[in-house]
């Protein structure tokens, strides 16, 4: 007869140390960013985290690696305004980017002197001579090499959401904001400078469109039907200049191919800001003809 007693307790011992191994067992720990992506990635296909989530996570970690430079919104695509212009003369342009902080220069596009802010001028539009001056706010002046992480720490306590970024030689070289670097975390947000990144022509009415200096020719050419020859230059600003013979400058007008270019904005090295009108027909003229 057997004795229940008698079986052997090695198993059942092997078991519990088995058990107990893994209680105590610890996961090695990540040594750098990539381990840590792969920890998220699998509790997110186990199910832990979803996948929003993971990309903050993520985001987040990003954040703490790049700098500045890598999101700014380069020097090209800023829209500054010259402390010297009249009020008359610069709400339309404020109006027409629609955008809600303008840096503000004076002589030299690289003298940023400071920020307006467009709700600033709701009290003033009755005023157009008013002096812009008093309106102005001290503008924060960053390095290209800043970390974004700072940069974030530095916004949220000093409560500022807008910072010129200056390069090695203290030249402008871009702009960057609070958003820009959320985005990086919380992924994209609509945002005034966002658009431009991919949208470069904005219809204006009927037959008007606002068209930025950069846009590639072949995406022109797309947009409006057109054959303007990109043989030697990538952007409508190189060929109008082409056109031109010369930098283009602020109101200069040419006429090509049914359209009418009125150069908008422009710096000394290069137009910034186009309109572009399509000529309609003289319809006076087509009936007289057929009479």
């Amino acid at each position: 007869m057997s004795d229940s007693h008698s079986s052997d307790p090695e198993p059942r011992k092997k078991k519990r140390l088995s058990r107990l191994s893994g209680i105590f067992k610890r996961r090695p720990e990540p040594e750098d960013r990539e381990d840590i992506k792969a920890i998220l990635q699998s509790a997110q296909e186990r199910g832990i985290i979803d996948s929003e989530a993971a990309a903050m996570i993520s985001g987040a970690l990003d954040v703490a690696s790049k700098t500045v430079a890598d999101i700014m919104v380069p020097r090209a695509r800023i829209d500054l305004l010259d402390i010297s212009t009249p009020l008359a003369e610069l709400l339309p342009i404020i109006i027409e980017t629609g955008r809600s902080r303008f840096p503000v220069y004076e002589n030299d596009r690289d003298n940023i002197i400071g920020i307006l802010l467009a709700k600033d001028l709701l009290l003033s539009i009755a005023n157009p001579g008013i002096d812009l001056r008093p309106l102005v706010r001290p503008a924060v002046f960053i390095p290209e090499t800043k970390r974004l992480n700072v940069l974030l720490h530095e916004f949220r306590s000093s409560r500022n959401h807008i910072a010129i970024v200056i390069d090695e030689h203290g030249s402008t070289a871009g702009l960057i904001t609070m958003e820009d670097v959320l985005e990086q975390i919380v992924g994209d947000i609509e945002d005034e400078y966002d658009d431009e990144a991919e949208q470069t022509i904005f219809q204006t009415g009927h037959n008007g469109w606002r068209v930025m200096a950069i846009t590639e020719i072949e995406d022109f050419n797309d947009a409006f039907g057109t054959h303007l020859t990109d043989d030697e230059f990538d952007t409508v600003g190189g060929w109008l200049g082409a056109e031109l013979g010369h930098i283009p400058r602020r109101g200069e007008t040419i006429e090509r191919q049914g359209l009418r270019f009125t150069v908008l904005r422009a710096d000394p090295k290069r137009a910034l800001w186009l309109h572009v009108q399509r000529e309609l027909p003289n319809l006076e003229d087509s009936s007289t003809a057929t009479l």
